[in-house]
């Protein structure tokens, strides 16, 4: 089907164009959102009339999302989730989660405009992208933890393992017993 393109839509073209996509994209997705006009004469001439004010009010829309974008590049967002020993998240972590930290941090953004490249299922940090806009894109870092110390480590660049295990040979040096023996444990009861 041959549409024309009220905005930009990425991997596709640029507001104007009339490119011909395939019928369910074109029925499902583009025309209910507005998107795109089916290209007959019709609409064509429709478009034309009112391109000048499409180009304005997404020339306006642009610059909002700039200012914006400039407000969350590199920012960090951390989520506390229970996760394993071998730090596999019990669950994921949705766009709905994530757009949720963002907005807690002073941006607010929604669920839609968070784009998951894989899904998040393990701690650690991870670069996600908030689509601003079509042509305004922006990474922001997810720092994904089980609790606020992780989180500090894991921003530090530090592997919380390796933290961990520094931690406990700290205690065996200092000649504190790490474990209590088994026996001291049957005397207690």
């Amino acid at each position: 089907m041959e549409i024309v393109l009220l905005e930009r839509v990425e991997k596709l073209g640029q507001m104007g164009d009339v490119v011909t996509v395939k019928n369910g994209y074109a029925r499902n997705f583009l025309l209910p959102q507005g998107k795109a006009l089916r290209a007959n004469k019709a609409n064509l001439e429709i478009f034309e009339k009112q391109r000048a004010q499409l180009e304005a009010d997404n020339l306006k829309r642009k610059e909002e999302a700039e200012k914006v974008a400039e407000k969350l590049d590199g920012t960090s967002v951390v989520l506390i989730r229970a996760a394993s020993e071998s730090q596999q998240l019990y669950g994921s972590v949705s766009t709905q989660d994530i757009a949720r930290a963002v907005s807690e941090n002073g941006a607010t953004i929604d669920r839609k405009q968070v784009i998951l490249d894989k899904v998040l299922k393990t701690l650690g940090l991870h670069d996600v992208r908030v689509r601003l806009h079509p042509e305004v894109t922006v990474g922001i870092v997810v720092n994904i933890a089980r609790s606020e110390e992780e989180a500090e480590i894991q921003a530090r660049g530090e592997s919380v393992e390796a933290v961990a295990e520094a931690a406990l040979d700290a205690r065996d040096e200092s000649g504190n017993e790490v474990f209590e023996s088994t026996a001291e444990v049957e005397d207690e009861d």
